[in-house]
């Protein structure tokens, strides 16, 4: 794809998954556009700013998959056609359909299967807002004074095939000549043009040209004003412009994404190009974008804190997404999965087996959020929902993680550096890469496959168990001579006999069973296989307490993922406007755990928006005596509180709240500087727009 879309659920959230559902921008009408191939594009365009204004010319060669009589592409229902021509330059008539966002040409002498042509569109528009976005709600091409980008997802250009059609591309943008354009493939800037007439004033100009001459999904464009830094370590190019306003923190976010590209070549293999250009785009887009050689981190992504996930996502998708891309939307889970897992591992190459653990925890939840739809139909859901992500993105994830328990760790990573080496610059499709799996495992995986990627649903693991003293004592061993050893060994003194029950008859995968003991903690990997999976195990010291899978190698239903779910469910939810739906999912949670400060927070959230304010003060107290995870809930809901004395009239109570806010020294998403603005000016309710 050319880019990750992840809609910003709430500002305040409890991790990752929860932050960034990701709606991916590729519309219904999916078997049309496999009709026709996009080969190569020649763009050029020019930016007018100040106006919002762009006028572009879209030469575009392509194949026809079948017989053709319509070319059908999509473009910004923002933009309008005023001309397009055959390849021998005459002029087509052009069907604009707003309900798709497309354009239909009619095909005056057909296209016969196999054949190519060439189409040239001329078009214009202001794109100033989201109003008639191809994502609705979601701003993906914008042009003004500040920052403009015209996302690939944009549709800003004709496109078809979105994400799975690879193209090559010459791209030349045109715009005032103090702006920086930050694009794909091999770069060049002319010489300052003539003065160029708009309509406020007259302003120099700077062409830069974009080529990228192996097929891939460029087409993503950022242009502004930047501080740019530059590192050349291990071998990089790496670029990364952020506005002054982020200076500070720029330097470590170049260090960071160093060590991020050299970690995900070491794994998987050196792309073509060690060129990467790390740009800041503006809060009102998406939290993180990628196109070929580009990760995008919006304003509000950039912290302090270095935001090493979502960076160590886009430049995953480099590899997966840019270089290995999904064959059909069946497969997308080999572009956002893929990424997503690796971001996992880049977390516990950084953070170790807990920063890992926590990762898991929350792909856990995406995966089975929206478990309706087996992984390898994921086609047949719509593509703007929050169920296609969760599967194609965290449930996907989660498939890696798992084949990495089962292959174990050097076959999977063998396997992973192959299927990358295979079909870099390529498409690939899920049995490309089951193939290469089962050769390092050395058998079929079907098994494994089908459950996961063909079936729904996880199992909920319970143990049952007997122990058993079998007298154990210290035995005194000979050697060859038949002299007593120096060394006694001592021989097992329990035996634990039991059995590991889950509800899916057809499931099979290997855990690891963990008994803890008076003495050295006991591990044994166990064959899972139906319902009900006996295990004998005998230990030196007794057994206090024995834990099925307790390193979450596989994925599982648990109580803790249920809960996890109906919130995130439910944030969906609120987000669309359904709040009685939130509601409802927000006290599933509360079913499960009654002392979830989350799952309070969430109501508190929904009543503050409605103007019930006593409710709302309630559920924050709520979440401030619940179970305190995560420990973010306090220091928001303290905030939140502030808020509602503020607009109640309560200004020293409102100022005792901050003033706790401060004290539990949690600074996450900003909660420190929210809590002293306040305290230095009361907080006021903003003013509801005039329709």
């Amino acid at each position: 794809m050319p880019m990750d879309l992840r809609r910003v659920l709430s500002v305040l959230t409890s991790s990752l998954t929860l932050c960034l559902l990701v709606l991916l921008a590729q519309p219904s009408w999916a078997a049309e556009r496999a009709r026709l191939r996009v080969d190569d594009y020649q763009i050029e365009a020019t930016l007018e700013p100040h106006l919002h204004q762009i006028t572009a010319r879209a030469k575009v060669k392509f194949t026809a998959q079948q017989d053709l009589s319509v070319a059908v592409f999509e473009l910004h229902n923002d933009l309008r056609v005023t001309k397009v021509l055959d390849e021998k330059n005459q002029p087509l008539s052009a069907e604009r359909v707003t309900q798709d966002s497309t354009v239909r040409v009619p095909l005056p002498n057909g296209l016969a299967k196999d054949a190519s042509t060439t189409l040239t569109f001329e078009y214009e528009g202001q794109l100033e807002n989201a109003d008639n976005s191809p994502v609705p709600g979601l701003n993906l091409a914008y042009i003004g004074d500040d920052t403009s980008f015209l996302f690939y997802a944009g549709r800003w250009f004709p496109v078809s095939g979105y994400g799975l059609n690879r193209f090559t591309s010459t791209i030349s943008i045109t715009l005032p000549a103090h702006m920086l354009v930050i694009g794909s493939g091999k770069s060049t800037v002319s010489n300052v043009a003539p003065a160029k007439k708009t309509a406020a004033t007259v302003l120099p100009t700077k062409t830069f040209t974009f080529v990228s001459d192996k097929p891939s999904f460029p087409g993503t464009i950022v242009a502004g004003v930047f501080q740019e830094y530059k590192s050349d370590e291990a071998g990089m190019e790496l670029h990364v412009y952020f506005k002054p306003t982020h200076q500070s923190v720029a330097p470590a976010y170049t260090t960071t994404a160093v060590q991020e590209f050299t970690y995900f070549t070491t794994l998987y293999g050196p792309l073509p190009t060690p060129k990467l250009n790390i740009v800041e785009l503006p809060s009102d887009t998406l939290p993180y974008a990628w196109a070929p050689e580009v990760v995008g981190l919006a304003s509000s992504s950039i912290t302090e804190k270095t935001n090493y996930r979502l960076l160590a996502d886009g430049i995953a998708h480099q590899w997966w997404g840019v270089s290995v891309s999904p064959a059909t939307k069946d497969d997308w889970w080999i572009s956002d999965g893929f990424s997503r897992y690796s971001e996992a591992m880049y977390v516990e190459n950084a953070a170790g087996a807990a920063g890992l653990e926590e990762a898991v925890k929350d792909m856990s939840v995406g995966a089975l959020a929206y478990d309706t739809v087996p992984l390898s139909s994921s086609s047949k859901l719509d593509t703007f929902s929050t169920e296609f992500q969760s599967l194609t993105t965290d449930k996907g994830a989660m498939i890696l993680h798992m084949l990495r328990w089962v292959l174990g760790e050097d076959k999977y990573n063998k396997t992973m550096r192959e299927f990358f080496t295979e079909y870099a610059g390529k498409s690939a499709a899920t049995d490309d890469f089951r193939a290469i799996a089962e050769k390092y495992y050395g058998d079929q995986l079907t098994w494994f496959f089908s459950q996961w990627l063909d079936s729904t649903g996880a199992p909920e693991f319970k143990v049952k168990y007997t122990t058993y003293r079998l007298g154990g004592a210290t035995a005194t061993t000979k050697d060859e001579k038949g002299d007593d050893k120096a060394k006694e060994e001592k021989t097992p003194g329990f035996r634990v006999t039991g059995e590991i029950a889950q509800d899916l008859d057809l499931f099979r995968m290997p855990v690891n069973l963990r008994i803890d003991t008076d003495g050295r903690t006991e591990n044994k990997r166990i064959e899972v296989v139906g319902t009900n999976s006996p295990f004998t195990v005998e230990t030196f010291g007794r057994p206090r307490r024995i834990s099925v899978d307790p390193d979450h190698h596989v994925l599982t239903n648990s109580s803790d993922v249920k809960l996890r779910s109906s919130i995130l469910r439910g944030q969906a939810m609120q987000q669309q406007g359904d709040l009685s739906g939130a509601l409802t999912e927000f006290n599933k949670a509360l079913d499960l755990n009654k002392n979830s400060s989350l799952a309070h927070y969430r109501i508190a959230e929904i009543f503050f928006f409605q103007r019930n304010y006593q409710s709302s003060a309630n559920a924050y107290r709520a979440a401030l005596d619940g179970d305190g995870d995560p420990r973010w809930t306090e220091v928001w809901s303290r905030i939140q509180l502030g808020k509602i004395f503020d607009i109640t009239g309560q200004r020293e109570r409102a100022v005792g709240q901050y003033r706790q806010a401060l004290q539990t020294n949690d600074n996450t998403f900003g909660a420190l500087e929210e809590a002293r603005k306040y305290l230095q000016k009361a907080y006021e309710r903003p003013k509801e727009k005039q329709q």
